[in-house]
Protein backbone atom coordinates (compact mmCIF):
# COMPACT_ATOMS: atom_id res chain seq x y z
CA UNK A 1 0.00 0.00 0.00
CA UNK A 2 1.20 3.45 -1.20
CA UNK A 3 1.20 6.74 0.76
CA UNK A 4 -1.25 7.85 -1.26
CA UNK A 5 -3.72 5.20 -0.94
CA UNK A 6 -4.63 4.86 -4.50
CA UNK A 7 -4.80 1.61 -5.62
CA UNK A 8 -8.08 0.20 -7.35
CA UNK A 9 -9.17 3.36 -7.06
CA UNK A 10 -11.36 4.49 -10.63
CA UNK A 11 -10.23 7.95 -11.98
CA UNK A 12 -11.23 9.57 -15.08
CA UNK A 13 -8.85 12.08 -16.41
CA UNK A 14 -9.64 13.94 -19.56
CA UNK A 15 -7.51 16.05 -22.25
CA UNK A 16 -4.83 13.75 -23.28
CA UNK A 17 -3.23 15.28 -26.60
CA UNK A 18 0.10 13.24 -26.63
CA UNK A 19 2.87 12.47 -24.35
CA UNK A 20 3.92 16.32 -23.12
CA UNK A 21 0.07 16.66 -22.06
CA UNK A 22 -0.02 17.31 -18.49
CA UNK A 23 -3.09 15.00 -18.70
CA UNK A 24 -0.71 12.46 -19.96
CA UNK A 25 1.55 12.62 -17.35
CA UNK A 26 -1.25 12.82 -14.32
CA UNK A 27 -2.64 9.57 -15.78
CA UNK A 28 0.62 7.93 -16.08
CA UNK A 29 1.87 9.13 -12.31
CA UNK A 30 -1.82 7.75 -11.22
CA UNK A 31 -1.11 4.22 -12.22
CA UNK A 32 1.98 4.07 -10.82
CA UNK A 33 0.45 4.42 -7.50
CA UNK A 34 -2.19 1.51 -8.69
CA UNK A 35 -5.09 3.74 -9.57
CA UNK A 36 -7.08 2.48 -12.47
CA UNK A 37 -7.42 5.47 -14.73
CA UNK A 38 -9.81 5.75 -17.15
CA UNK A 39 -9.23 8.61 -20.49
CA UNK A 40 -11.31 10.55 -22.38
CA UNK A 41 -10.34 12.26 -25.48
CA UNK A 42 -11.67 15.26 -27.90
CA UNK A 43 -12.87 13.46 -30.82
CA UNK A 44 -12.35 10.22 -32.79
CA UNK A 45 -9.31 11.68 -34.77
CA UNK A 46 -7.57 12.19 -31.12
CA UNK A 47 -8.52 8.80 -30.40
CA UNK A 48 -6.75 7.38 -33.61
CA UNK A 49 -3.30 9.68 -32.59
CA UNK A 50 -3.24 8.72 -29.29
CA UNK A 51 -3.94 4.87 -29.73
CA UNK A 52 -0.27 3.66 -29.52
CA UNK A 53 0.10 5.87 -26.46
CA UNK A 54 -2.91 4.85 -24.47
CA UNK A 55 -2.61 1.24 -25.88
CA UNK A 56 -4.66 -1.19 -23.53
CA UNK A 57 -6.47 1.08 -21.13
CA UNK A 58 -10.27 2.54 -21.14
CA UNK A 59 -10.80 5.25 -23.87
CA UNK A 60 -13.48 7.45 -24.15
CA UNK A 61 -14.24 10.53 -26.82
CA UNK A 62 -16.38 12.91 -25.44
CA UNK A 63 -16.14 16.78 -26.97
CA UNK A 64 -16.90 18.79 -23.48
CA UNK A 65 -18.40 21.83 -25.99
CA UNK A 66 -21.43 19.34 -26.75
CA UNK A 67 -23.51 19.01 -23.46
CA UNK A 68 -25.33 15.75 -25.22
CA UNK A 69 -21.88 14.03 -25.21
CA UNK A 70 -20.89 15.18 -21.53
CA UNK A 71 -24.06 13.36 -20.76
CA UNK A 72 -23.20 10.09 -22.58
CA UNK A 73 -19.85 9.96 -20.94
CA UNK A 74 -21.18 10.07 -17.74
CA UNK A 75 -23.22 7.35 -18.65
CA UNK A 76 -20.75 4.96 -20.15
CA UNK A 77 -18.42 5.30 -17.29
CA UNK A 78 -20.63 5.20 -14.49
CA UNK A 79 -22.14 1.63 -16.62
CA UNK A 80 -18.17 0.05 -17.03
CA UNK A 81 -17.04 1.26 -13.64
CA UNK A 82 -19.56 1.98 -11.60
CA UNK A 83 -18.48 4.37 -9.22
CA UNK A 84 -15.25 7.11 -9.18
CA UNK A 85 -13.07 8.06 -7.12
CA UNK A 86 -11.55 10.98 -8.95
CA UNK A 87 -11.94 13.11 -12.00
CA UNK A 88 -9.13 15.31 -13.09
CA UNK A 89 -10.08 18.23 -16.28
CA UNK A 90 -7.36 19.02 -18.32
CA UNK A 91 -9.06 20.77 -20.98
CA UNK A 92 -8.81 24.00 -22.20
CA UNK A 93 -9.28 25.99 -25.91
CA UNK A 94 -9.07 29.27 -27.32
CA UNK A 95 -9.48 29.96 -30.85
CA UNK A 96 -6.52 32.01 -31.93
CA UNK A 97 -6.47 31.76 -35.61
CA UNK A 98 -6.63 35.54 -36.13
CA UNK A 99 -3.81 36.07 -33.83
CA UNK A 100 -3.74 38.16 -30.61
CA UNK A 101 -5.70 41.47 -30.61
CA UNK A 102 -6.33 44.00 -27.45
CA UNK A 103 -8.58 42.33 -24.66
CA UNK A 104 -11.17 44.58 -26.35
CA UNK A 105 -11.32 43.93 -29.53
CA UNK A 106 -11.79 40.02 -28.49
CA UNK A 107 -14.91 38.29 -30.12
CA UNK A 108 -18.15 37.27 -28.48
CA UNK A 109 -17.87 34.10 -30.49
CA UNK A 110 -14.50 33.17 -29.52
CA UNK A 111 -14.71 34.19 -25.35
CA UNK A 112 -17.57 32.19 -25.08
CA UNK A 113 -16.76 29.10 -26.43
CA UNK A 114 -13.24 29.36 -25.02
CA UNK A 115 -15.42 29.80 -21.65
CA UNK A 116 -17.74 26.28 -22.33
CA UNK A 117 -14.87 24.40 -22.85
CA UNK A 118 -12.47 25.58 -20.39
CA UNK A 119 -14.28 26.67 -17.70
CA UNK A 120 -18.11 25.64 -17.80
CA UNK A 121 -17.56 22.34 -18.67
CA UNK A 122 -16.54 21.41 -15.45
CA UNK A 123 -19.38 22.34 -13.89
CA UNK A 124 -21.62 20.00 -16.98
CA UNK A 125 -19.48 17.46 -16.04
CA UNK A 126 -19.74 17.74 -12.03
CA UNK A 127 -23.26 17.72 -12.48
CA UNK A 128 -23.70 14.59 -14.90
CA UNK A 129 -20.80 12.58 -12.85
CA UNK A 130 -22.58 13.51 -9.60
CA UNK A 131 -24.64 10.16 -9.31
CA UNK A 132 -21.55 8.34 -10.23
CA UNK A 133 -19.07 10.05 -7.88
CA UNK A 134 -17.87 8.18 -4.84
CA UNK A 135 -19.15 10.10 -1.78
CA UNK A 136 -15.52 10.99 -1.16
CA UNK A 137 -14.48 11.35 -4.23
CA UNK A 138 -12.11 14.39 -5.83
CA UNK A 139 -11.87 16.27 -8.93
CA UNK A 140 -8.90 18.31 -9.46
CA UNK A 141 -8.99 20.95 -12.53
CA UNK A 142 -5.57 22.16 -14.27
CA UNK A 143 -5.46 26.03 -13.98
CA UNK A 144 -2.80 28.28 -14.54
CA UNK A 145 -0.79 30.08 -11.80
CA UNK A 146 -0.97 34.15 -13.27
CA UNK A 147 -4.86 34.92 -12.64
CA UNK A 148 -3.46 38.26 -11.59
CA UNK A 149 -1.28 38.42 -14.64
CA UNK A 150 -2.55 40.36 -17.26
CA UNK A 151 -0.37 38.15 -19.99
CA UNK A 152 -0.69 39.47 -23.63
CA UNK A 153 0.10 36.50 -25.58
CA UNK A 154 -1.93 35.04 -23.59
CA UNK A 155 -5.36 36.40 -25.24
CA UNK A 156 -8.77 36.08 -23.07
CA UNK A 157 -7.31 32.88 -21.45
CA UNK A 158 -6.39 34.60 -18.06
CA UNK A 159 -9.93 35.60 -17.15
CA UNK A 160 -11.46 32.52 -18.59
CA UNK A 161 -9.10 30.14 -16.21
CA UNK A 162 -9.84 32.94 -13.62
CA UNK A 163 -13.70 31.76 -14.05
CA UNK A 164 -12.54 28.57 -14.28
CA UNK A 165 -10.98 28.61 -9.96
CA UNK A 166 -13.92 30.67 -9.08
CA UNK A 167 -16.19 27.89 -10.30
CA UNK A 168 -14.22 25.23 -8.68
CA UNK A 169 -14.47 27.02 -5.22
CA UNK A 170 -18.46 27.28 -6.13
CA UNK A 171 -18.81 23.47 -6.84
CA UNK A 172 -16.90 23.02 -3.83
CA UNK A 173 -19.81 25.13 -1.63
CA UNK A 174 -22.63 23.38 -3.88
CA UNK A 175 -21.62 19.43 -3.30
CA UNK A 176 -20.93 20.04 0.30
CA UNK A 177 -24.64 19.53 0.57
CA UNK A 178 -25.02 16.08 0.52
CA UNK A 179 -21.69 15.01 -0.01
CA UNK A 180 -17.75 15.10 0.70
CA UNK A 181 -16.56 15.73 -2.91
CA UNK A 182 -13.95 17.73 -2.92
CA UNK A 183 -12.99 20.42 -6.07
CA UNK A 184 -9.27 22.00 -6.24
CA UNK A 185 -7.32 23.17 -9.14
CA UNK A 186 -3.54 22.53 -9.54
CA UNK A 187 -2.25 26.19 -10.53
CA UNK A 188 1.36 25.90 -12.61
CA UNK A 189 3.75 28.44 -13.80
CA UNK A 190 4.50 28.30 -17.69
CA UNK A 191 5.08 24.60 -19.28
CA UNK A 192 6.81 22.90 -22.27
CA UNK A 193 3.73 21.47 -23.82
CA UNK A 194 2.28 21.15 -27.34
CA UNK A 195 -0.31 23.52 -26.61
CA UNK A 196 2.05 26.07 -25.31
CA UNK A 197 3.82 26.12 -28.02
CA UNK A 198 1.60 27.32 -30.19
CA UNK A 199 1.24 30.89 -28.22
CA UNK A 200 2.65 33.41 -30.24
CA UNK A 201 5.95 34.92 -28.45
CA UNK A 202 5.60 32.26 -25.55
CA UNK A 203 9.28 30.72 -25.63
CA UNK A 204 10.08 34.52 -24.66
CA UNK A 205 7.58 34.42 -21.68
CA UNK A 206 8.89 30.98 -20.48
CA UNK A 207 12.23 32.06 -20.79
CA UNK A 208 11.36 34.96 -19.00
CA UNK A 209 9.35 33.15 -16.28
CA UNK A 210 12.24 30.53 -15.94
CA UNK A 211 14.53 33.88 -14.68
CA UNK A 212 12.34 34.79 -12.12
CA UNK A 213 12.11 31.26 -10.48
CA UNK A 214 14.25 30.76 -7.10
CA UNK A 215 15.93 27.99 -8.80
CA UNK A 216 16.25 29.33 -12.09
CA UNK A 217 14.43 26.36 -13.35
CA UNK A 218 10.53 26.63 -14.82
CA UNK A 219 8.43 24.18 -13.53
CA UNK A 220 8.08 20.58 -14.79
CA UNK A 221 5.15 18.79 -16.24
CA UNK A 222 5.85 15.72 -13.77
CA UNK A 223 5.63 18.34 -11.03
CA UNK A 224 2.36 19.42 -11.65
CA UNK A 225 1.30 15.15 -12.47
CA UNK A 226 2.66 14.88 -8.78
CA UNK A 227 0.49 17.38 -7.29
CA UNK A 228 -2.56 16.33 -9.03
CA UNK A 229 -1.92 12.89 -7.97
CA UNK A 230 -1.77 14.16 -3.89
CA UNK A 231 -5.42 15.79 -4.40
CA UNK A 232 -6.99 13.52 -6.01
CA UNK A 233 -5.79 11.17 -2.87
CA UNK A 234 -7.23 10.80 0.57
CA UNK A 235 -3.89 12.21 1.90
CA UNK A 236 -4.82 15.95 0.63
CA UNK A 237 -8.25 15.15 2.23
CA UNK A 238 -8.19 18.52 4.37
CA UNK A 239 -8.22 20.75 1.11
CA UNK A 240 -11.20 21.88 -0.71
CA UNK A 241 -11.91 24.85 -2.72
CA UNK A 242 -8.24 25.44 -2.75
CA UNK A 243 -6.14 26.34 -5.64
CA UNK A 244 -2.68 25.18 -5.25
CA UNK A 245 0.02 27.39 -7.43
CA UNK A 246 3.02 25.62 -8.48
CA UNK A 247 5.47 27.90 -10.14
CA UNK A 248 9.02 27.67 -8.16
CA UNK A 249 8.10 31.35 -6.41
CA UNK A 250 8.09 32.88 -10.29
CA UNK A 251 4.62 34.77 -8.62
CA UNK A 252 6.82 36.63 -5.63
CA UNK A 253 9.84 36.99 -7.35
CA UNK A 254 9.44 39.92 -9.14
CA UNK A 255 12.59 41.96 -7.77
CA UNK A 256 14.87 39.46 -8.63
CA UNK A 257 18.86 40.83 -9.20
CA UNK A 258 19.48 39.06 -11.95
CA UNK A 259 15.90 40.13 -13.51
CA UNK A 260 16.76 43.45 -12.34
CA UNK A 261 19.90 44.30 -13.90
CA UNK A 262 18.97 42.79 -17.24
CA UNK A 263 16.31 44.33 -17.24
CA UNK A 264 17.47 47.91 -16.66
CA UNK A 265 20.78 47.29 -19.11
CA UNK A 266 21.73 49.92 -21.45
CA UNK A 267 20.66 49.27 -24.59
CA UNK A 268 24.02 49.05 -27.36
Amino acid sequence: MGFLNLEGKNVLVLGVANRKSVAWHVGKTLEEEGAKVIYSVRSPERQETTAKLLKDRPVYVCDVERPEEIARLAEDVGRDFGSLHGLVHSVAFANYSDGFKPFHQTKREDYLQATAISSFSLVELANAFKPHLDPRASVVAISISSLTITAENYGYMSPIKAALDSSVRFLAKSFSKDTQVRFNTVNPGTLKTSASAGIPGYLESYLYSEKLTFRKRALDTQEVANAVAFLISDRSSGMNGASMTLDAGMGINYFDEEVVRLSMRPEK
